[in-house]
């Protein structure tokens, strides 16, 4: 997501760096010749820290956005150490009470939640359930919380999917069907265990229904070891990361959204622009808000594996090969208007800053 408000951000007005924590590099081709690439090479995010300081005292940025929340952690402990009049926006990434509740996370991270996110100059969030929750987690004041939609390349996604028409086939559709696709890291909080354990149940009903899994993680042995368990090896493909999900859909009956907890996720987003049909869990509070009583979402009514079982069997069950849905909702985060947004927001804040810092007027235009 960082990458495309990167890309997205005006030119003319702004003059953008993309720090990379831990990514050694970036394809030439993904970023345009306006962005400047900062690679930190770091092995850990908590390693970074020497290195992002001093970047940060190299670009003396008027505006910083973080868009992870263990990033974000990092960003806001060293903003004292930042130059004067440094503006600090943080995104967030998931539905904070969901994501503390699994106790995947270490448990000062509530703590850290509580004595960082009061520094920001505002914690960006994708749905008002999102906001509130941080609201009532951690008291952040209401002036402190913006509620701003992903950008998500609509056009690039739907040219995309039209792109790989020929190459259906070849990515991993193979037989009647019904295709299901899913897409996410390979970790807990993505539920791919549910996932499989409801199309077991799936194919009592649909016998030929098979699954492709595209992400990579720390649980793809055991999620491979599962397969195994439940007699799935032929019906599952894992097919590792992919940088363009969008070859999978022209070939795939229904998007599956298994995640246990989530904010609201662009596989989400990216499969609702291209059309297909969408099974999902209540996530969070955005996703159920953004799908409930919309037509082409069958959205369960709990996070289990029965309760997504179900919802795959009435959307099966009804969904002829190839339909596909216009998903209206999906118009608000295409990425003029949701880039739009994001501008409105560094403007403010950056015109805060100024208001309350000397800051030398050549860099009163400039934000980072």
């Amino acid at each position: 997501m960082i990458g495309l408000l990167a890309k997205g951000l005006s030119p003319a007005r702004y003059e953008v760096h993309l720090g990379l924590t831990t990514q050694p590099h970036i394809s030439q081709d993904a970023m345009p010749s306006t962005v400047d690439v900062h690679a930190l090479g770091a092995s850990r995010v908590r390693a970074a820290a020497f290195k992002l300081i001093r970047l940060v005292w190299r670009l003396k940025p008027d505006v910083i956005l973080s868009g992870m929340f263990h990033v974000n952690f990092l960003v806001l402990l060293l903003r004292p150490l930042f130059p004067l009049g440094t503006s600090v926006l943080v995104r967030q990434n998931g539905t904070v009470s969901a994501a503390l509740a699994c106790g995947n996370l270490p448990v000062y991270t509530r703590i850290l939640y509580r004595m960082l996110y009061r520094r920001a100059d505002c914690v960006i969030c994708q749905s008002q359930a999102m906001a509130s929750d941080i609201a009532n987690q951690f008291g952040i004041a209401d002036q402190k919380l913006a509620v701003l939609h992903n950008p998500v390349n609509i056009d690039a996604i739907r040219a995309g999917s039209a792109e790989h028409l020929a190459e259906s086939a070849h990515e991993g559709w193979a037989g009647p069907g019904p295709h299901l696709l899913a897409v996410g890291r390979l970790s807990p909080e993505k539920g791919f265990d549910l996932l499989l354990s409801a199309l077991v149940i799936v194919r009592q009903q649909f016998s030929t229904a098979d699954l492709v899994m595209a992400g990579a993680g720390p649980e793809e042995e055991s999620l491979k070891a599962q397969c195994h368990e439940l007699g799935l090896e032929s019906a599952v493909r894992f097919v590792g990361h992919v940088d363009r999900p969008s070859a999978y859909f022209r070939g795939a009956s229904a998007f599956v959204l298994a995640s246990r907890h989530e904010g609201m996720p662009n596989a989400l987003l990216e499969a609702a622009a291209g059309g297909l049909p969408i099974v999902a869990l209540p996530a969070s509070g955005g996703v159920t808000e953004l799908l409930r009583n919309q037509p082409g979402a069958w959205l369960a009514s709990e996070v289990s594996c029965e309760a997504l079982a179900t919802s795959l069997l009435s959307a099966l069950k009804v969904l002829p090969a190839g339909l596909r849905f216009e998903h209206p909702f999906i118009e608000a985060f295409r990425m003029p208007n949701a880039i739009q947004a994001y501008e409105r927001l560094i403007d403010s804040v950056a015109e805060d800053s100024r208001s309350t810092a000397d800051v030398d007027p050549t860099l009163a235009e400039r934000s980072h």
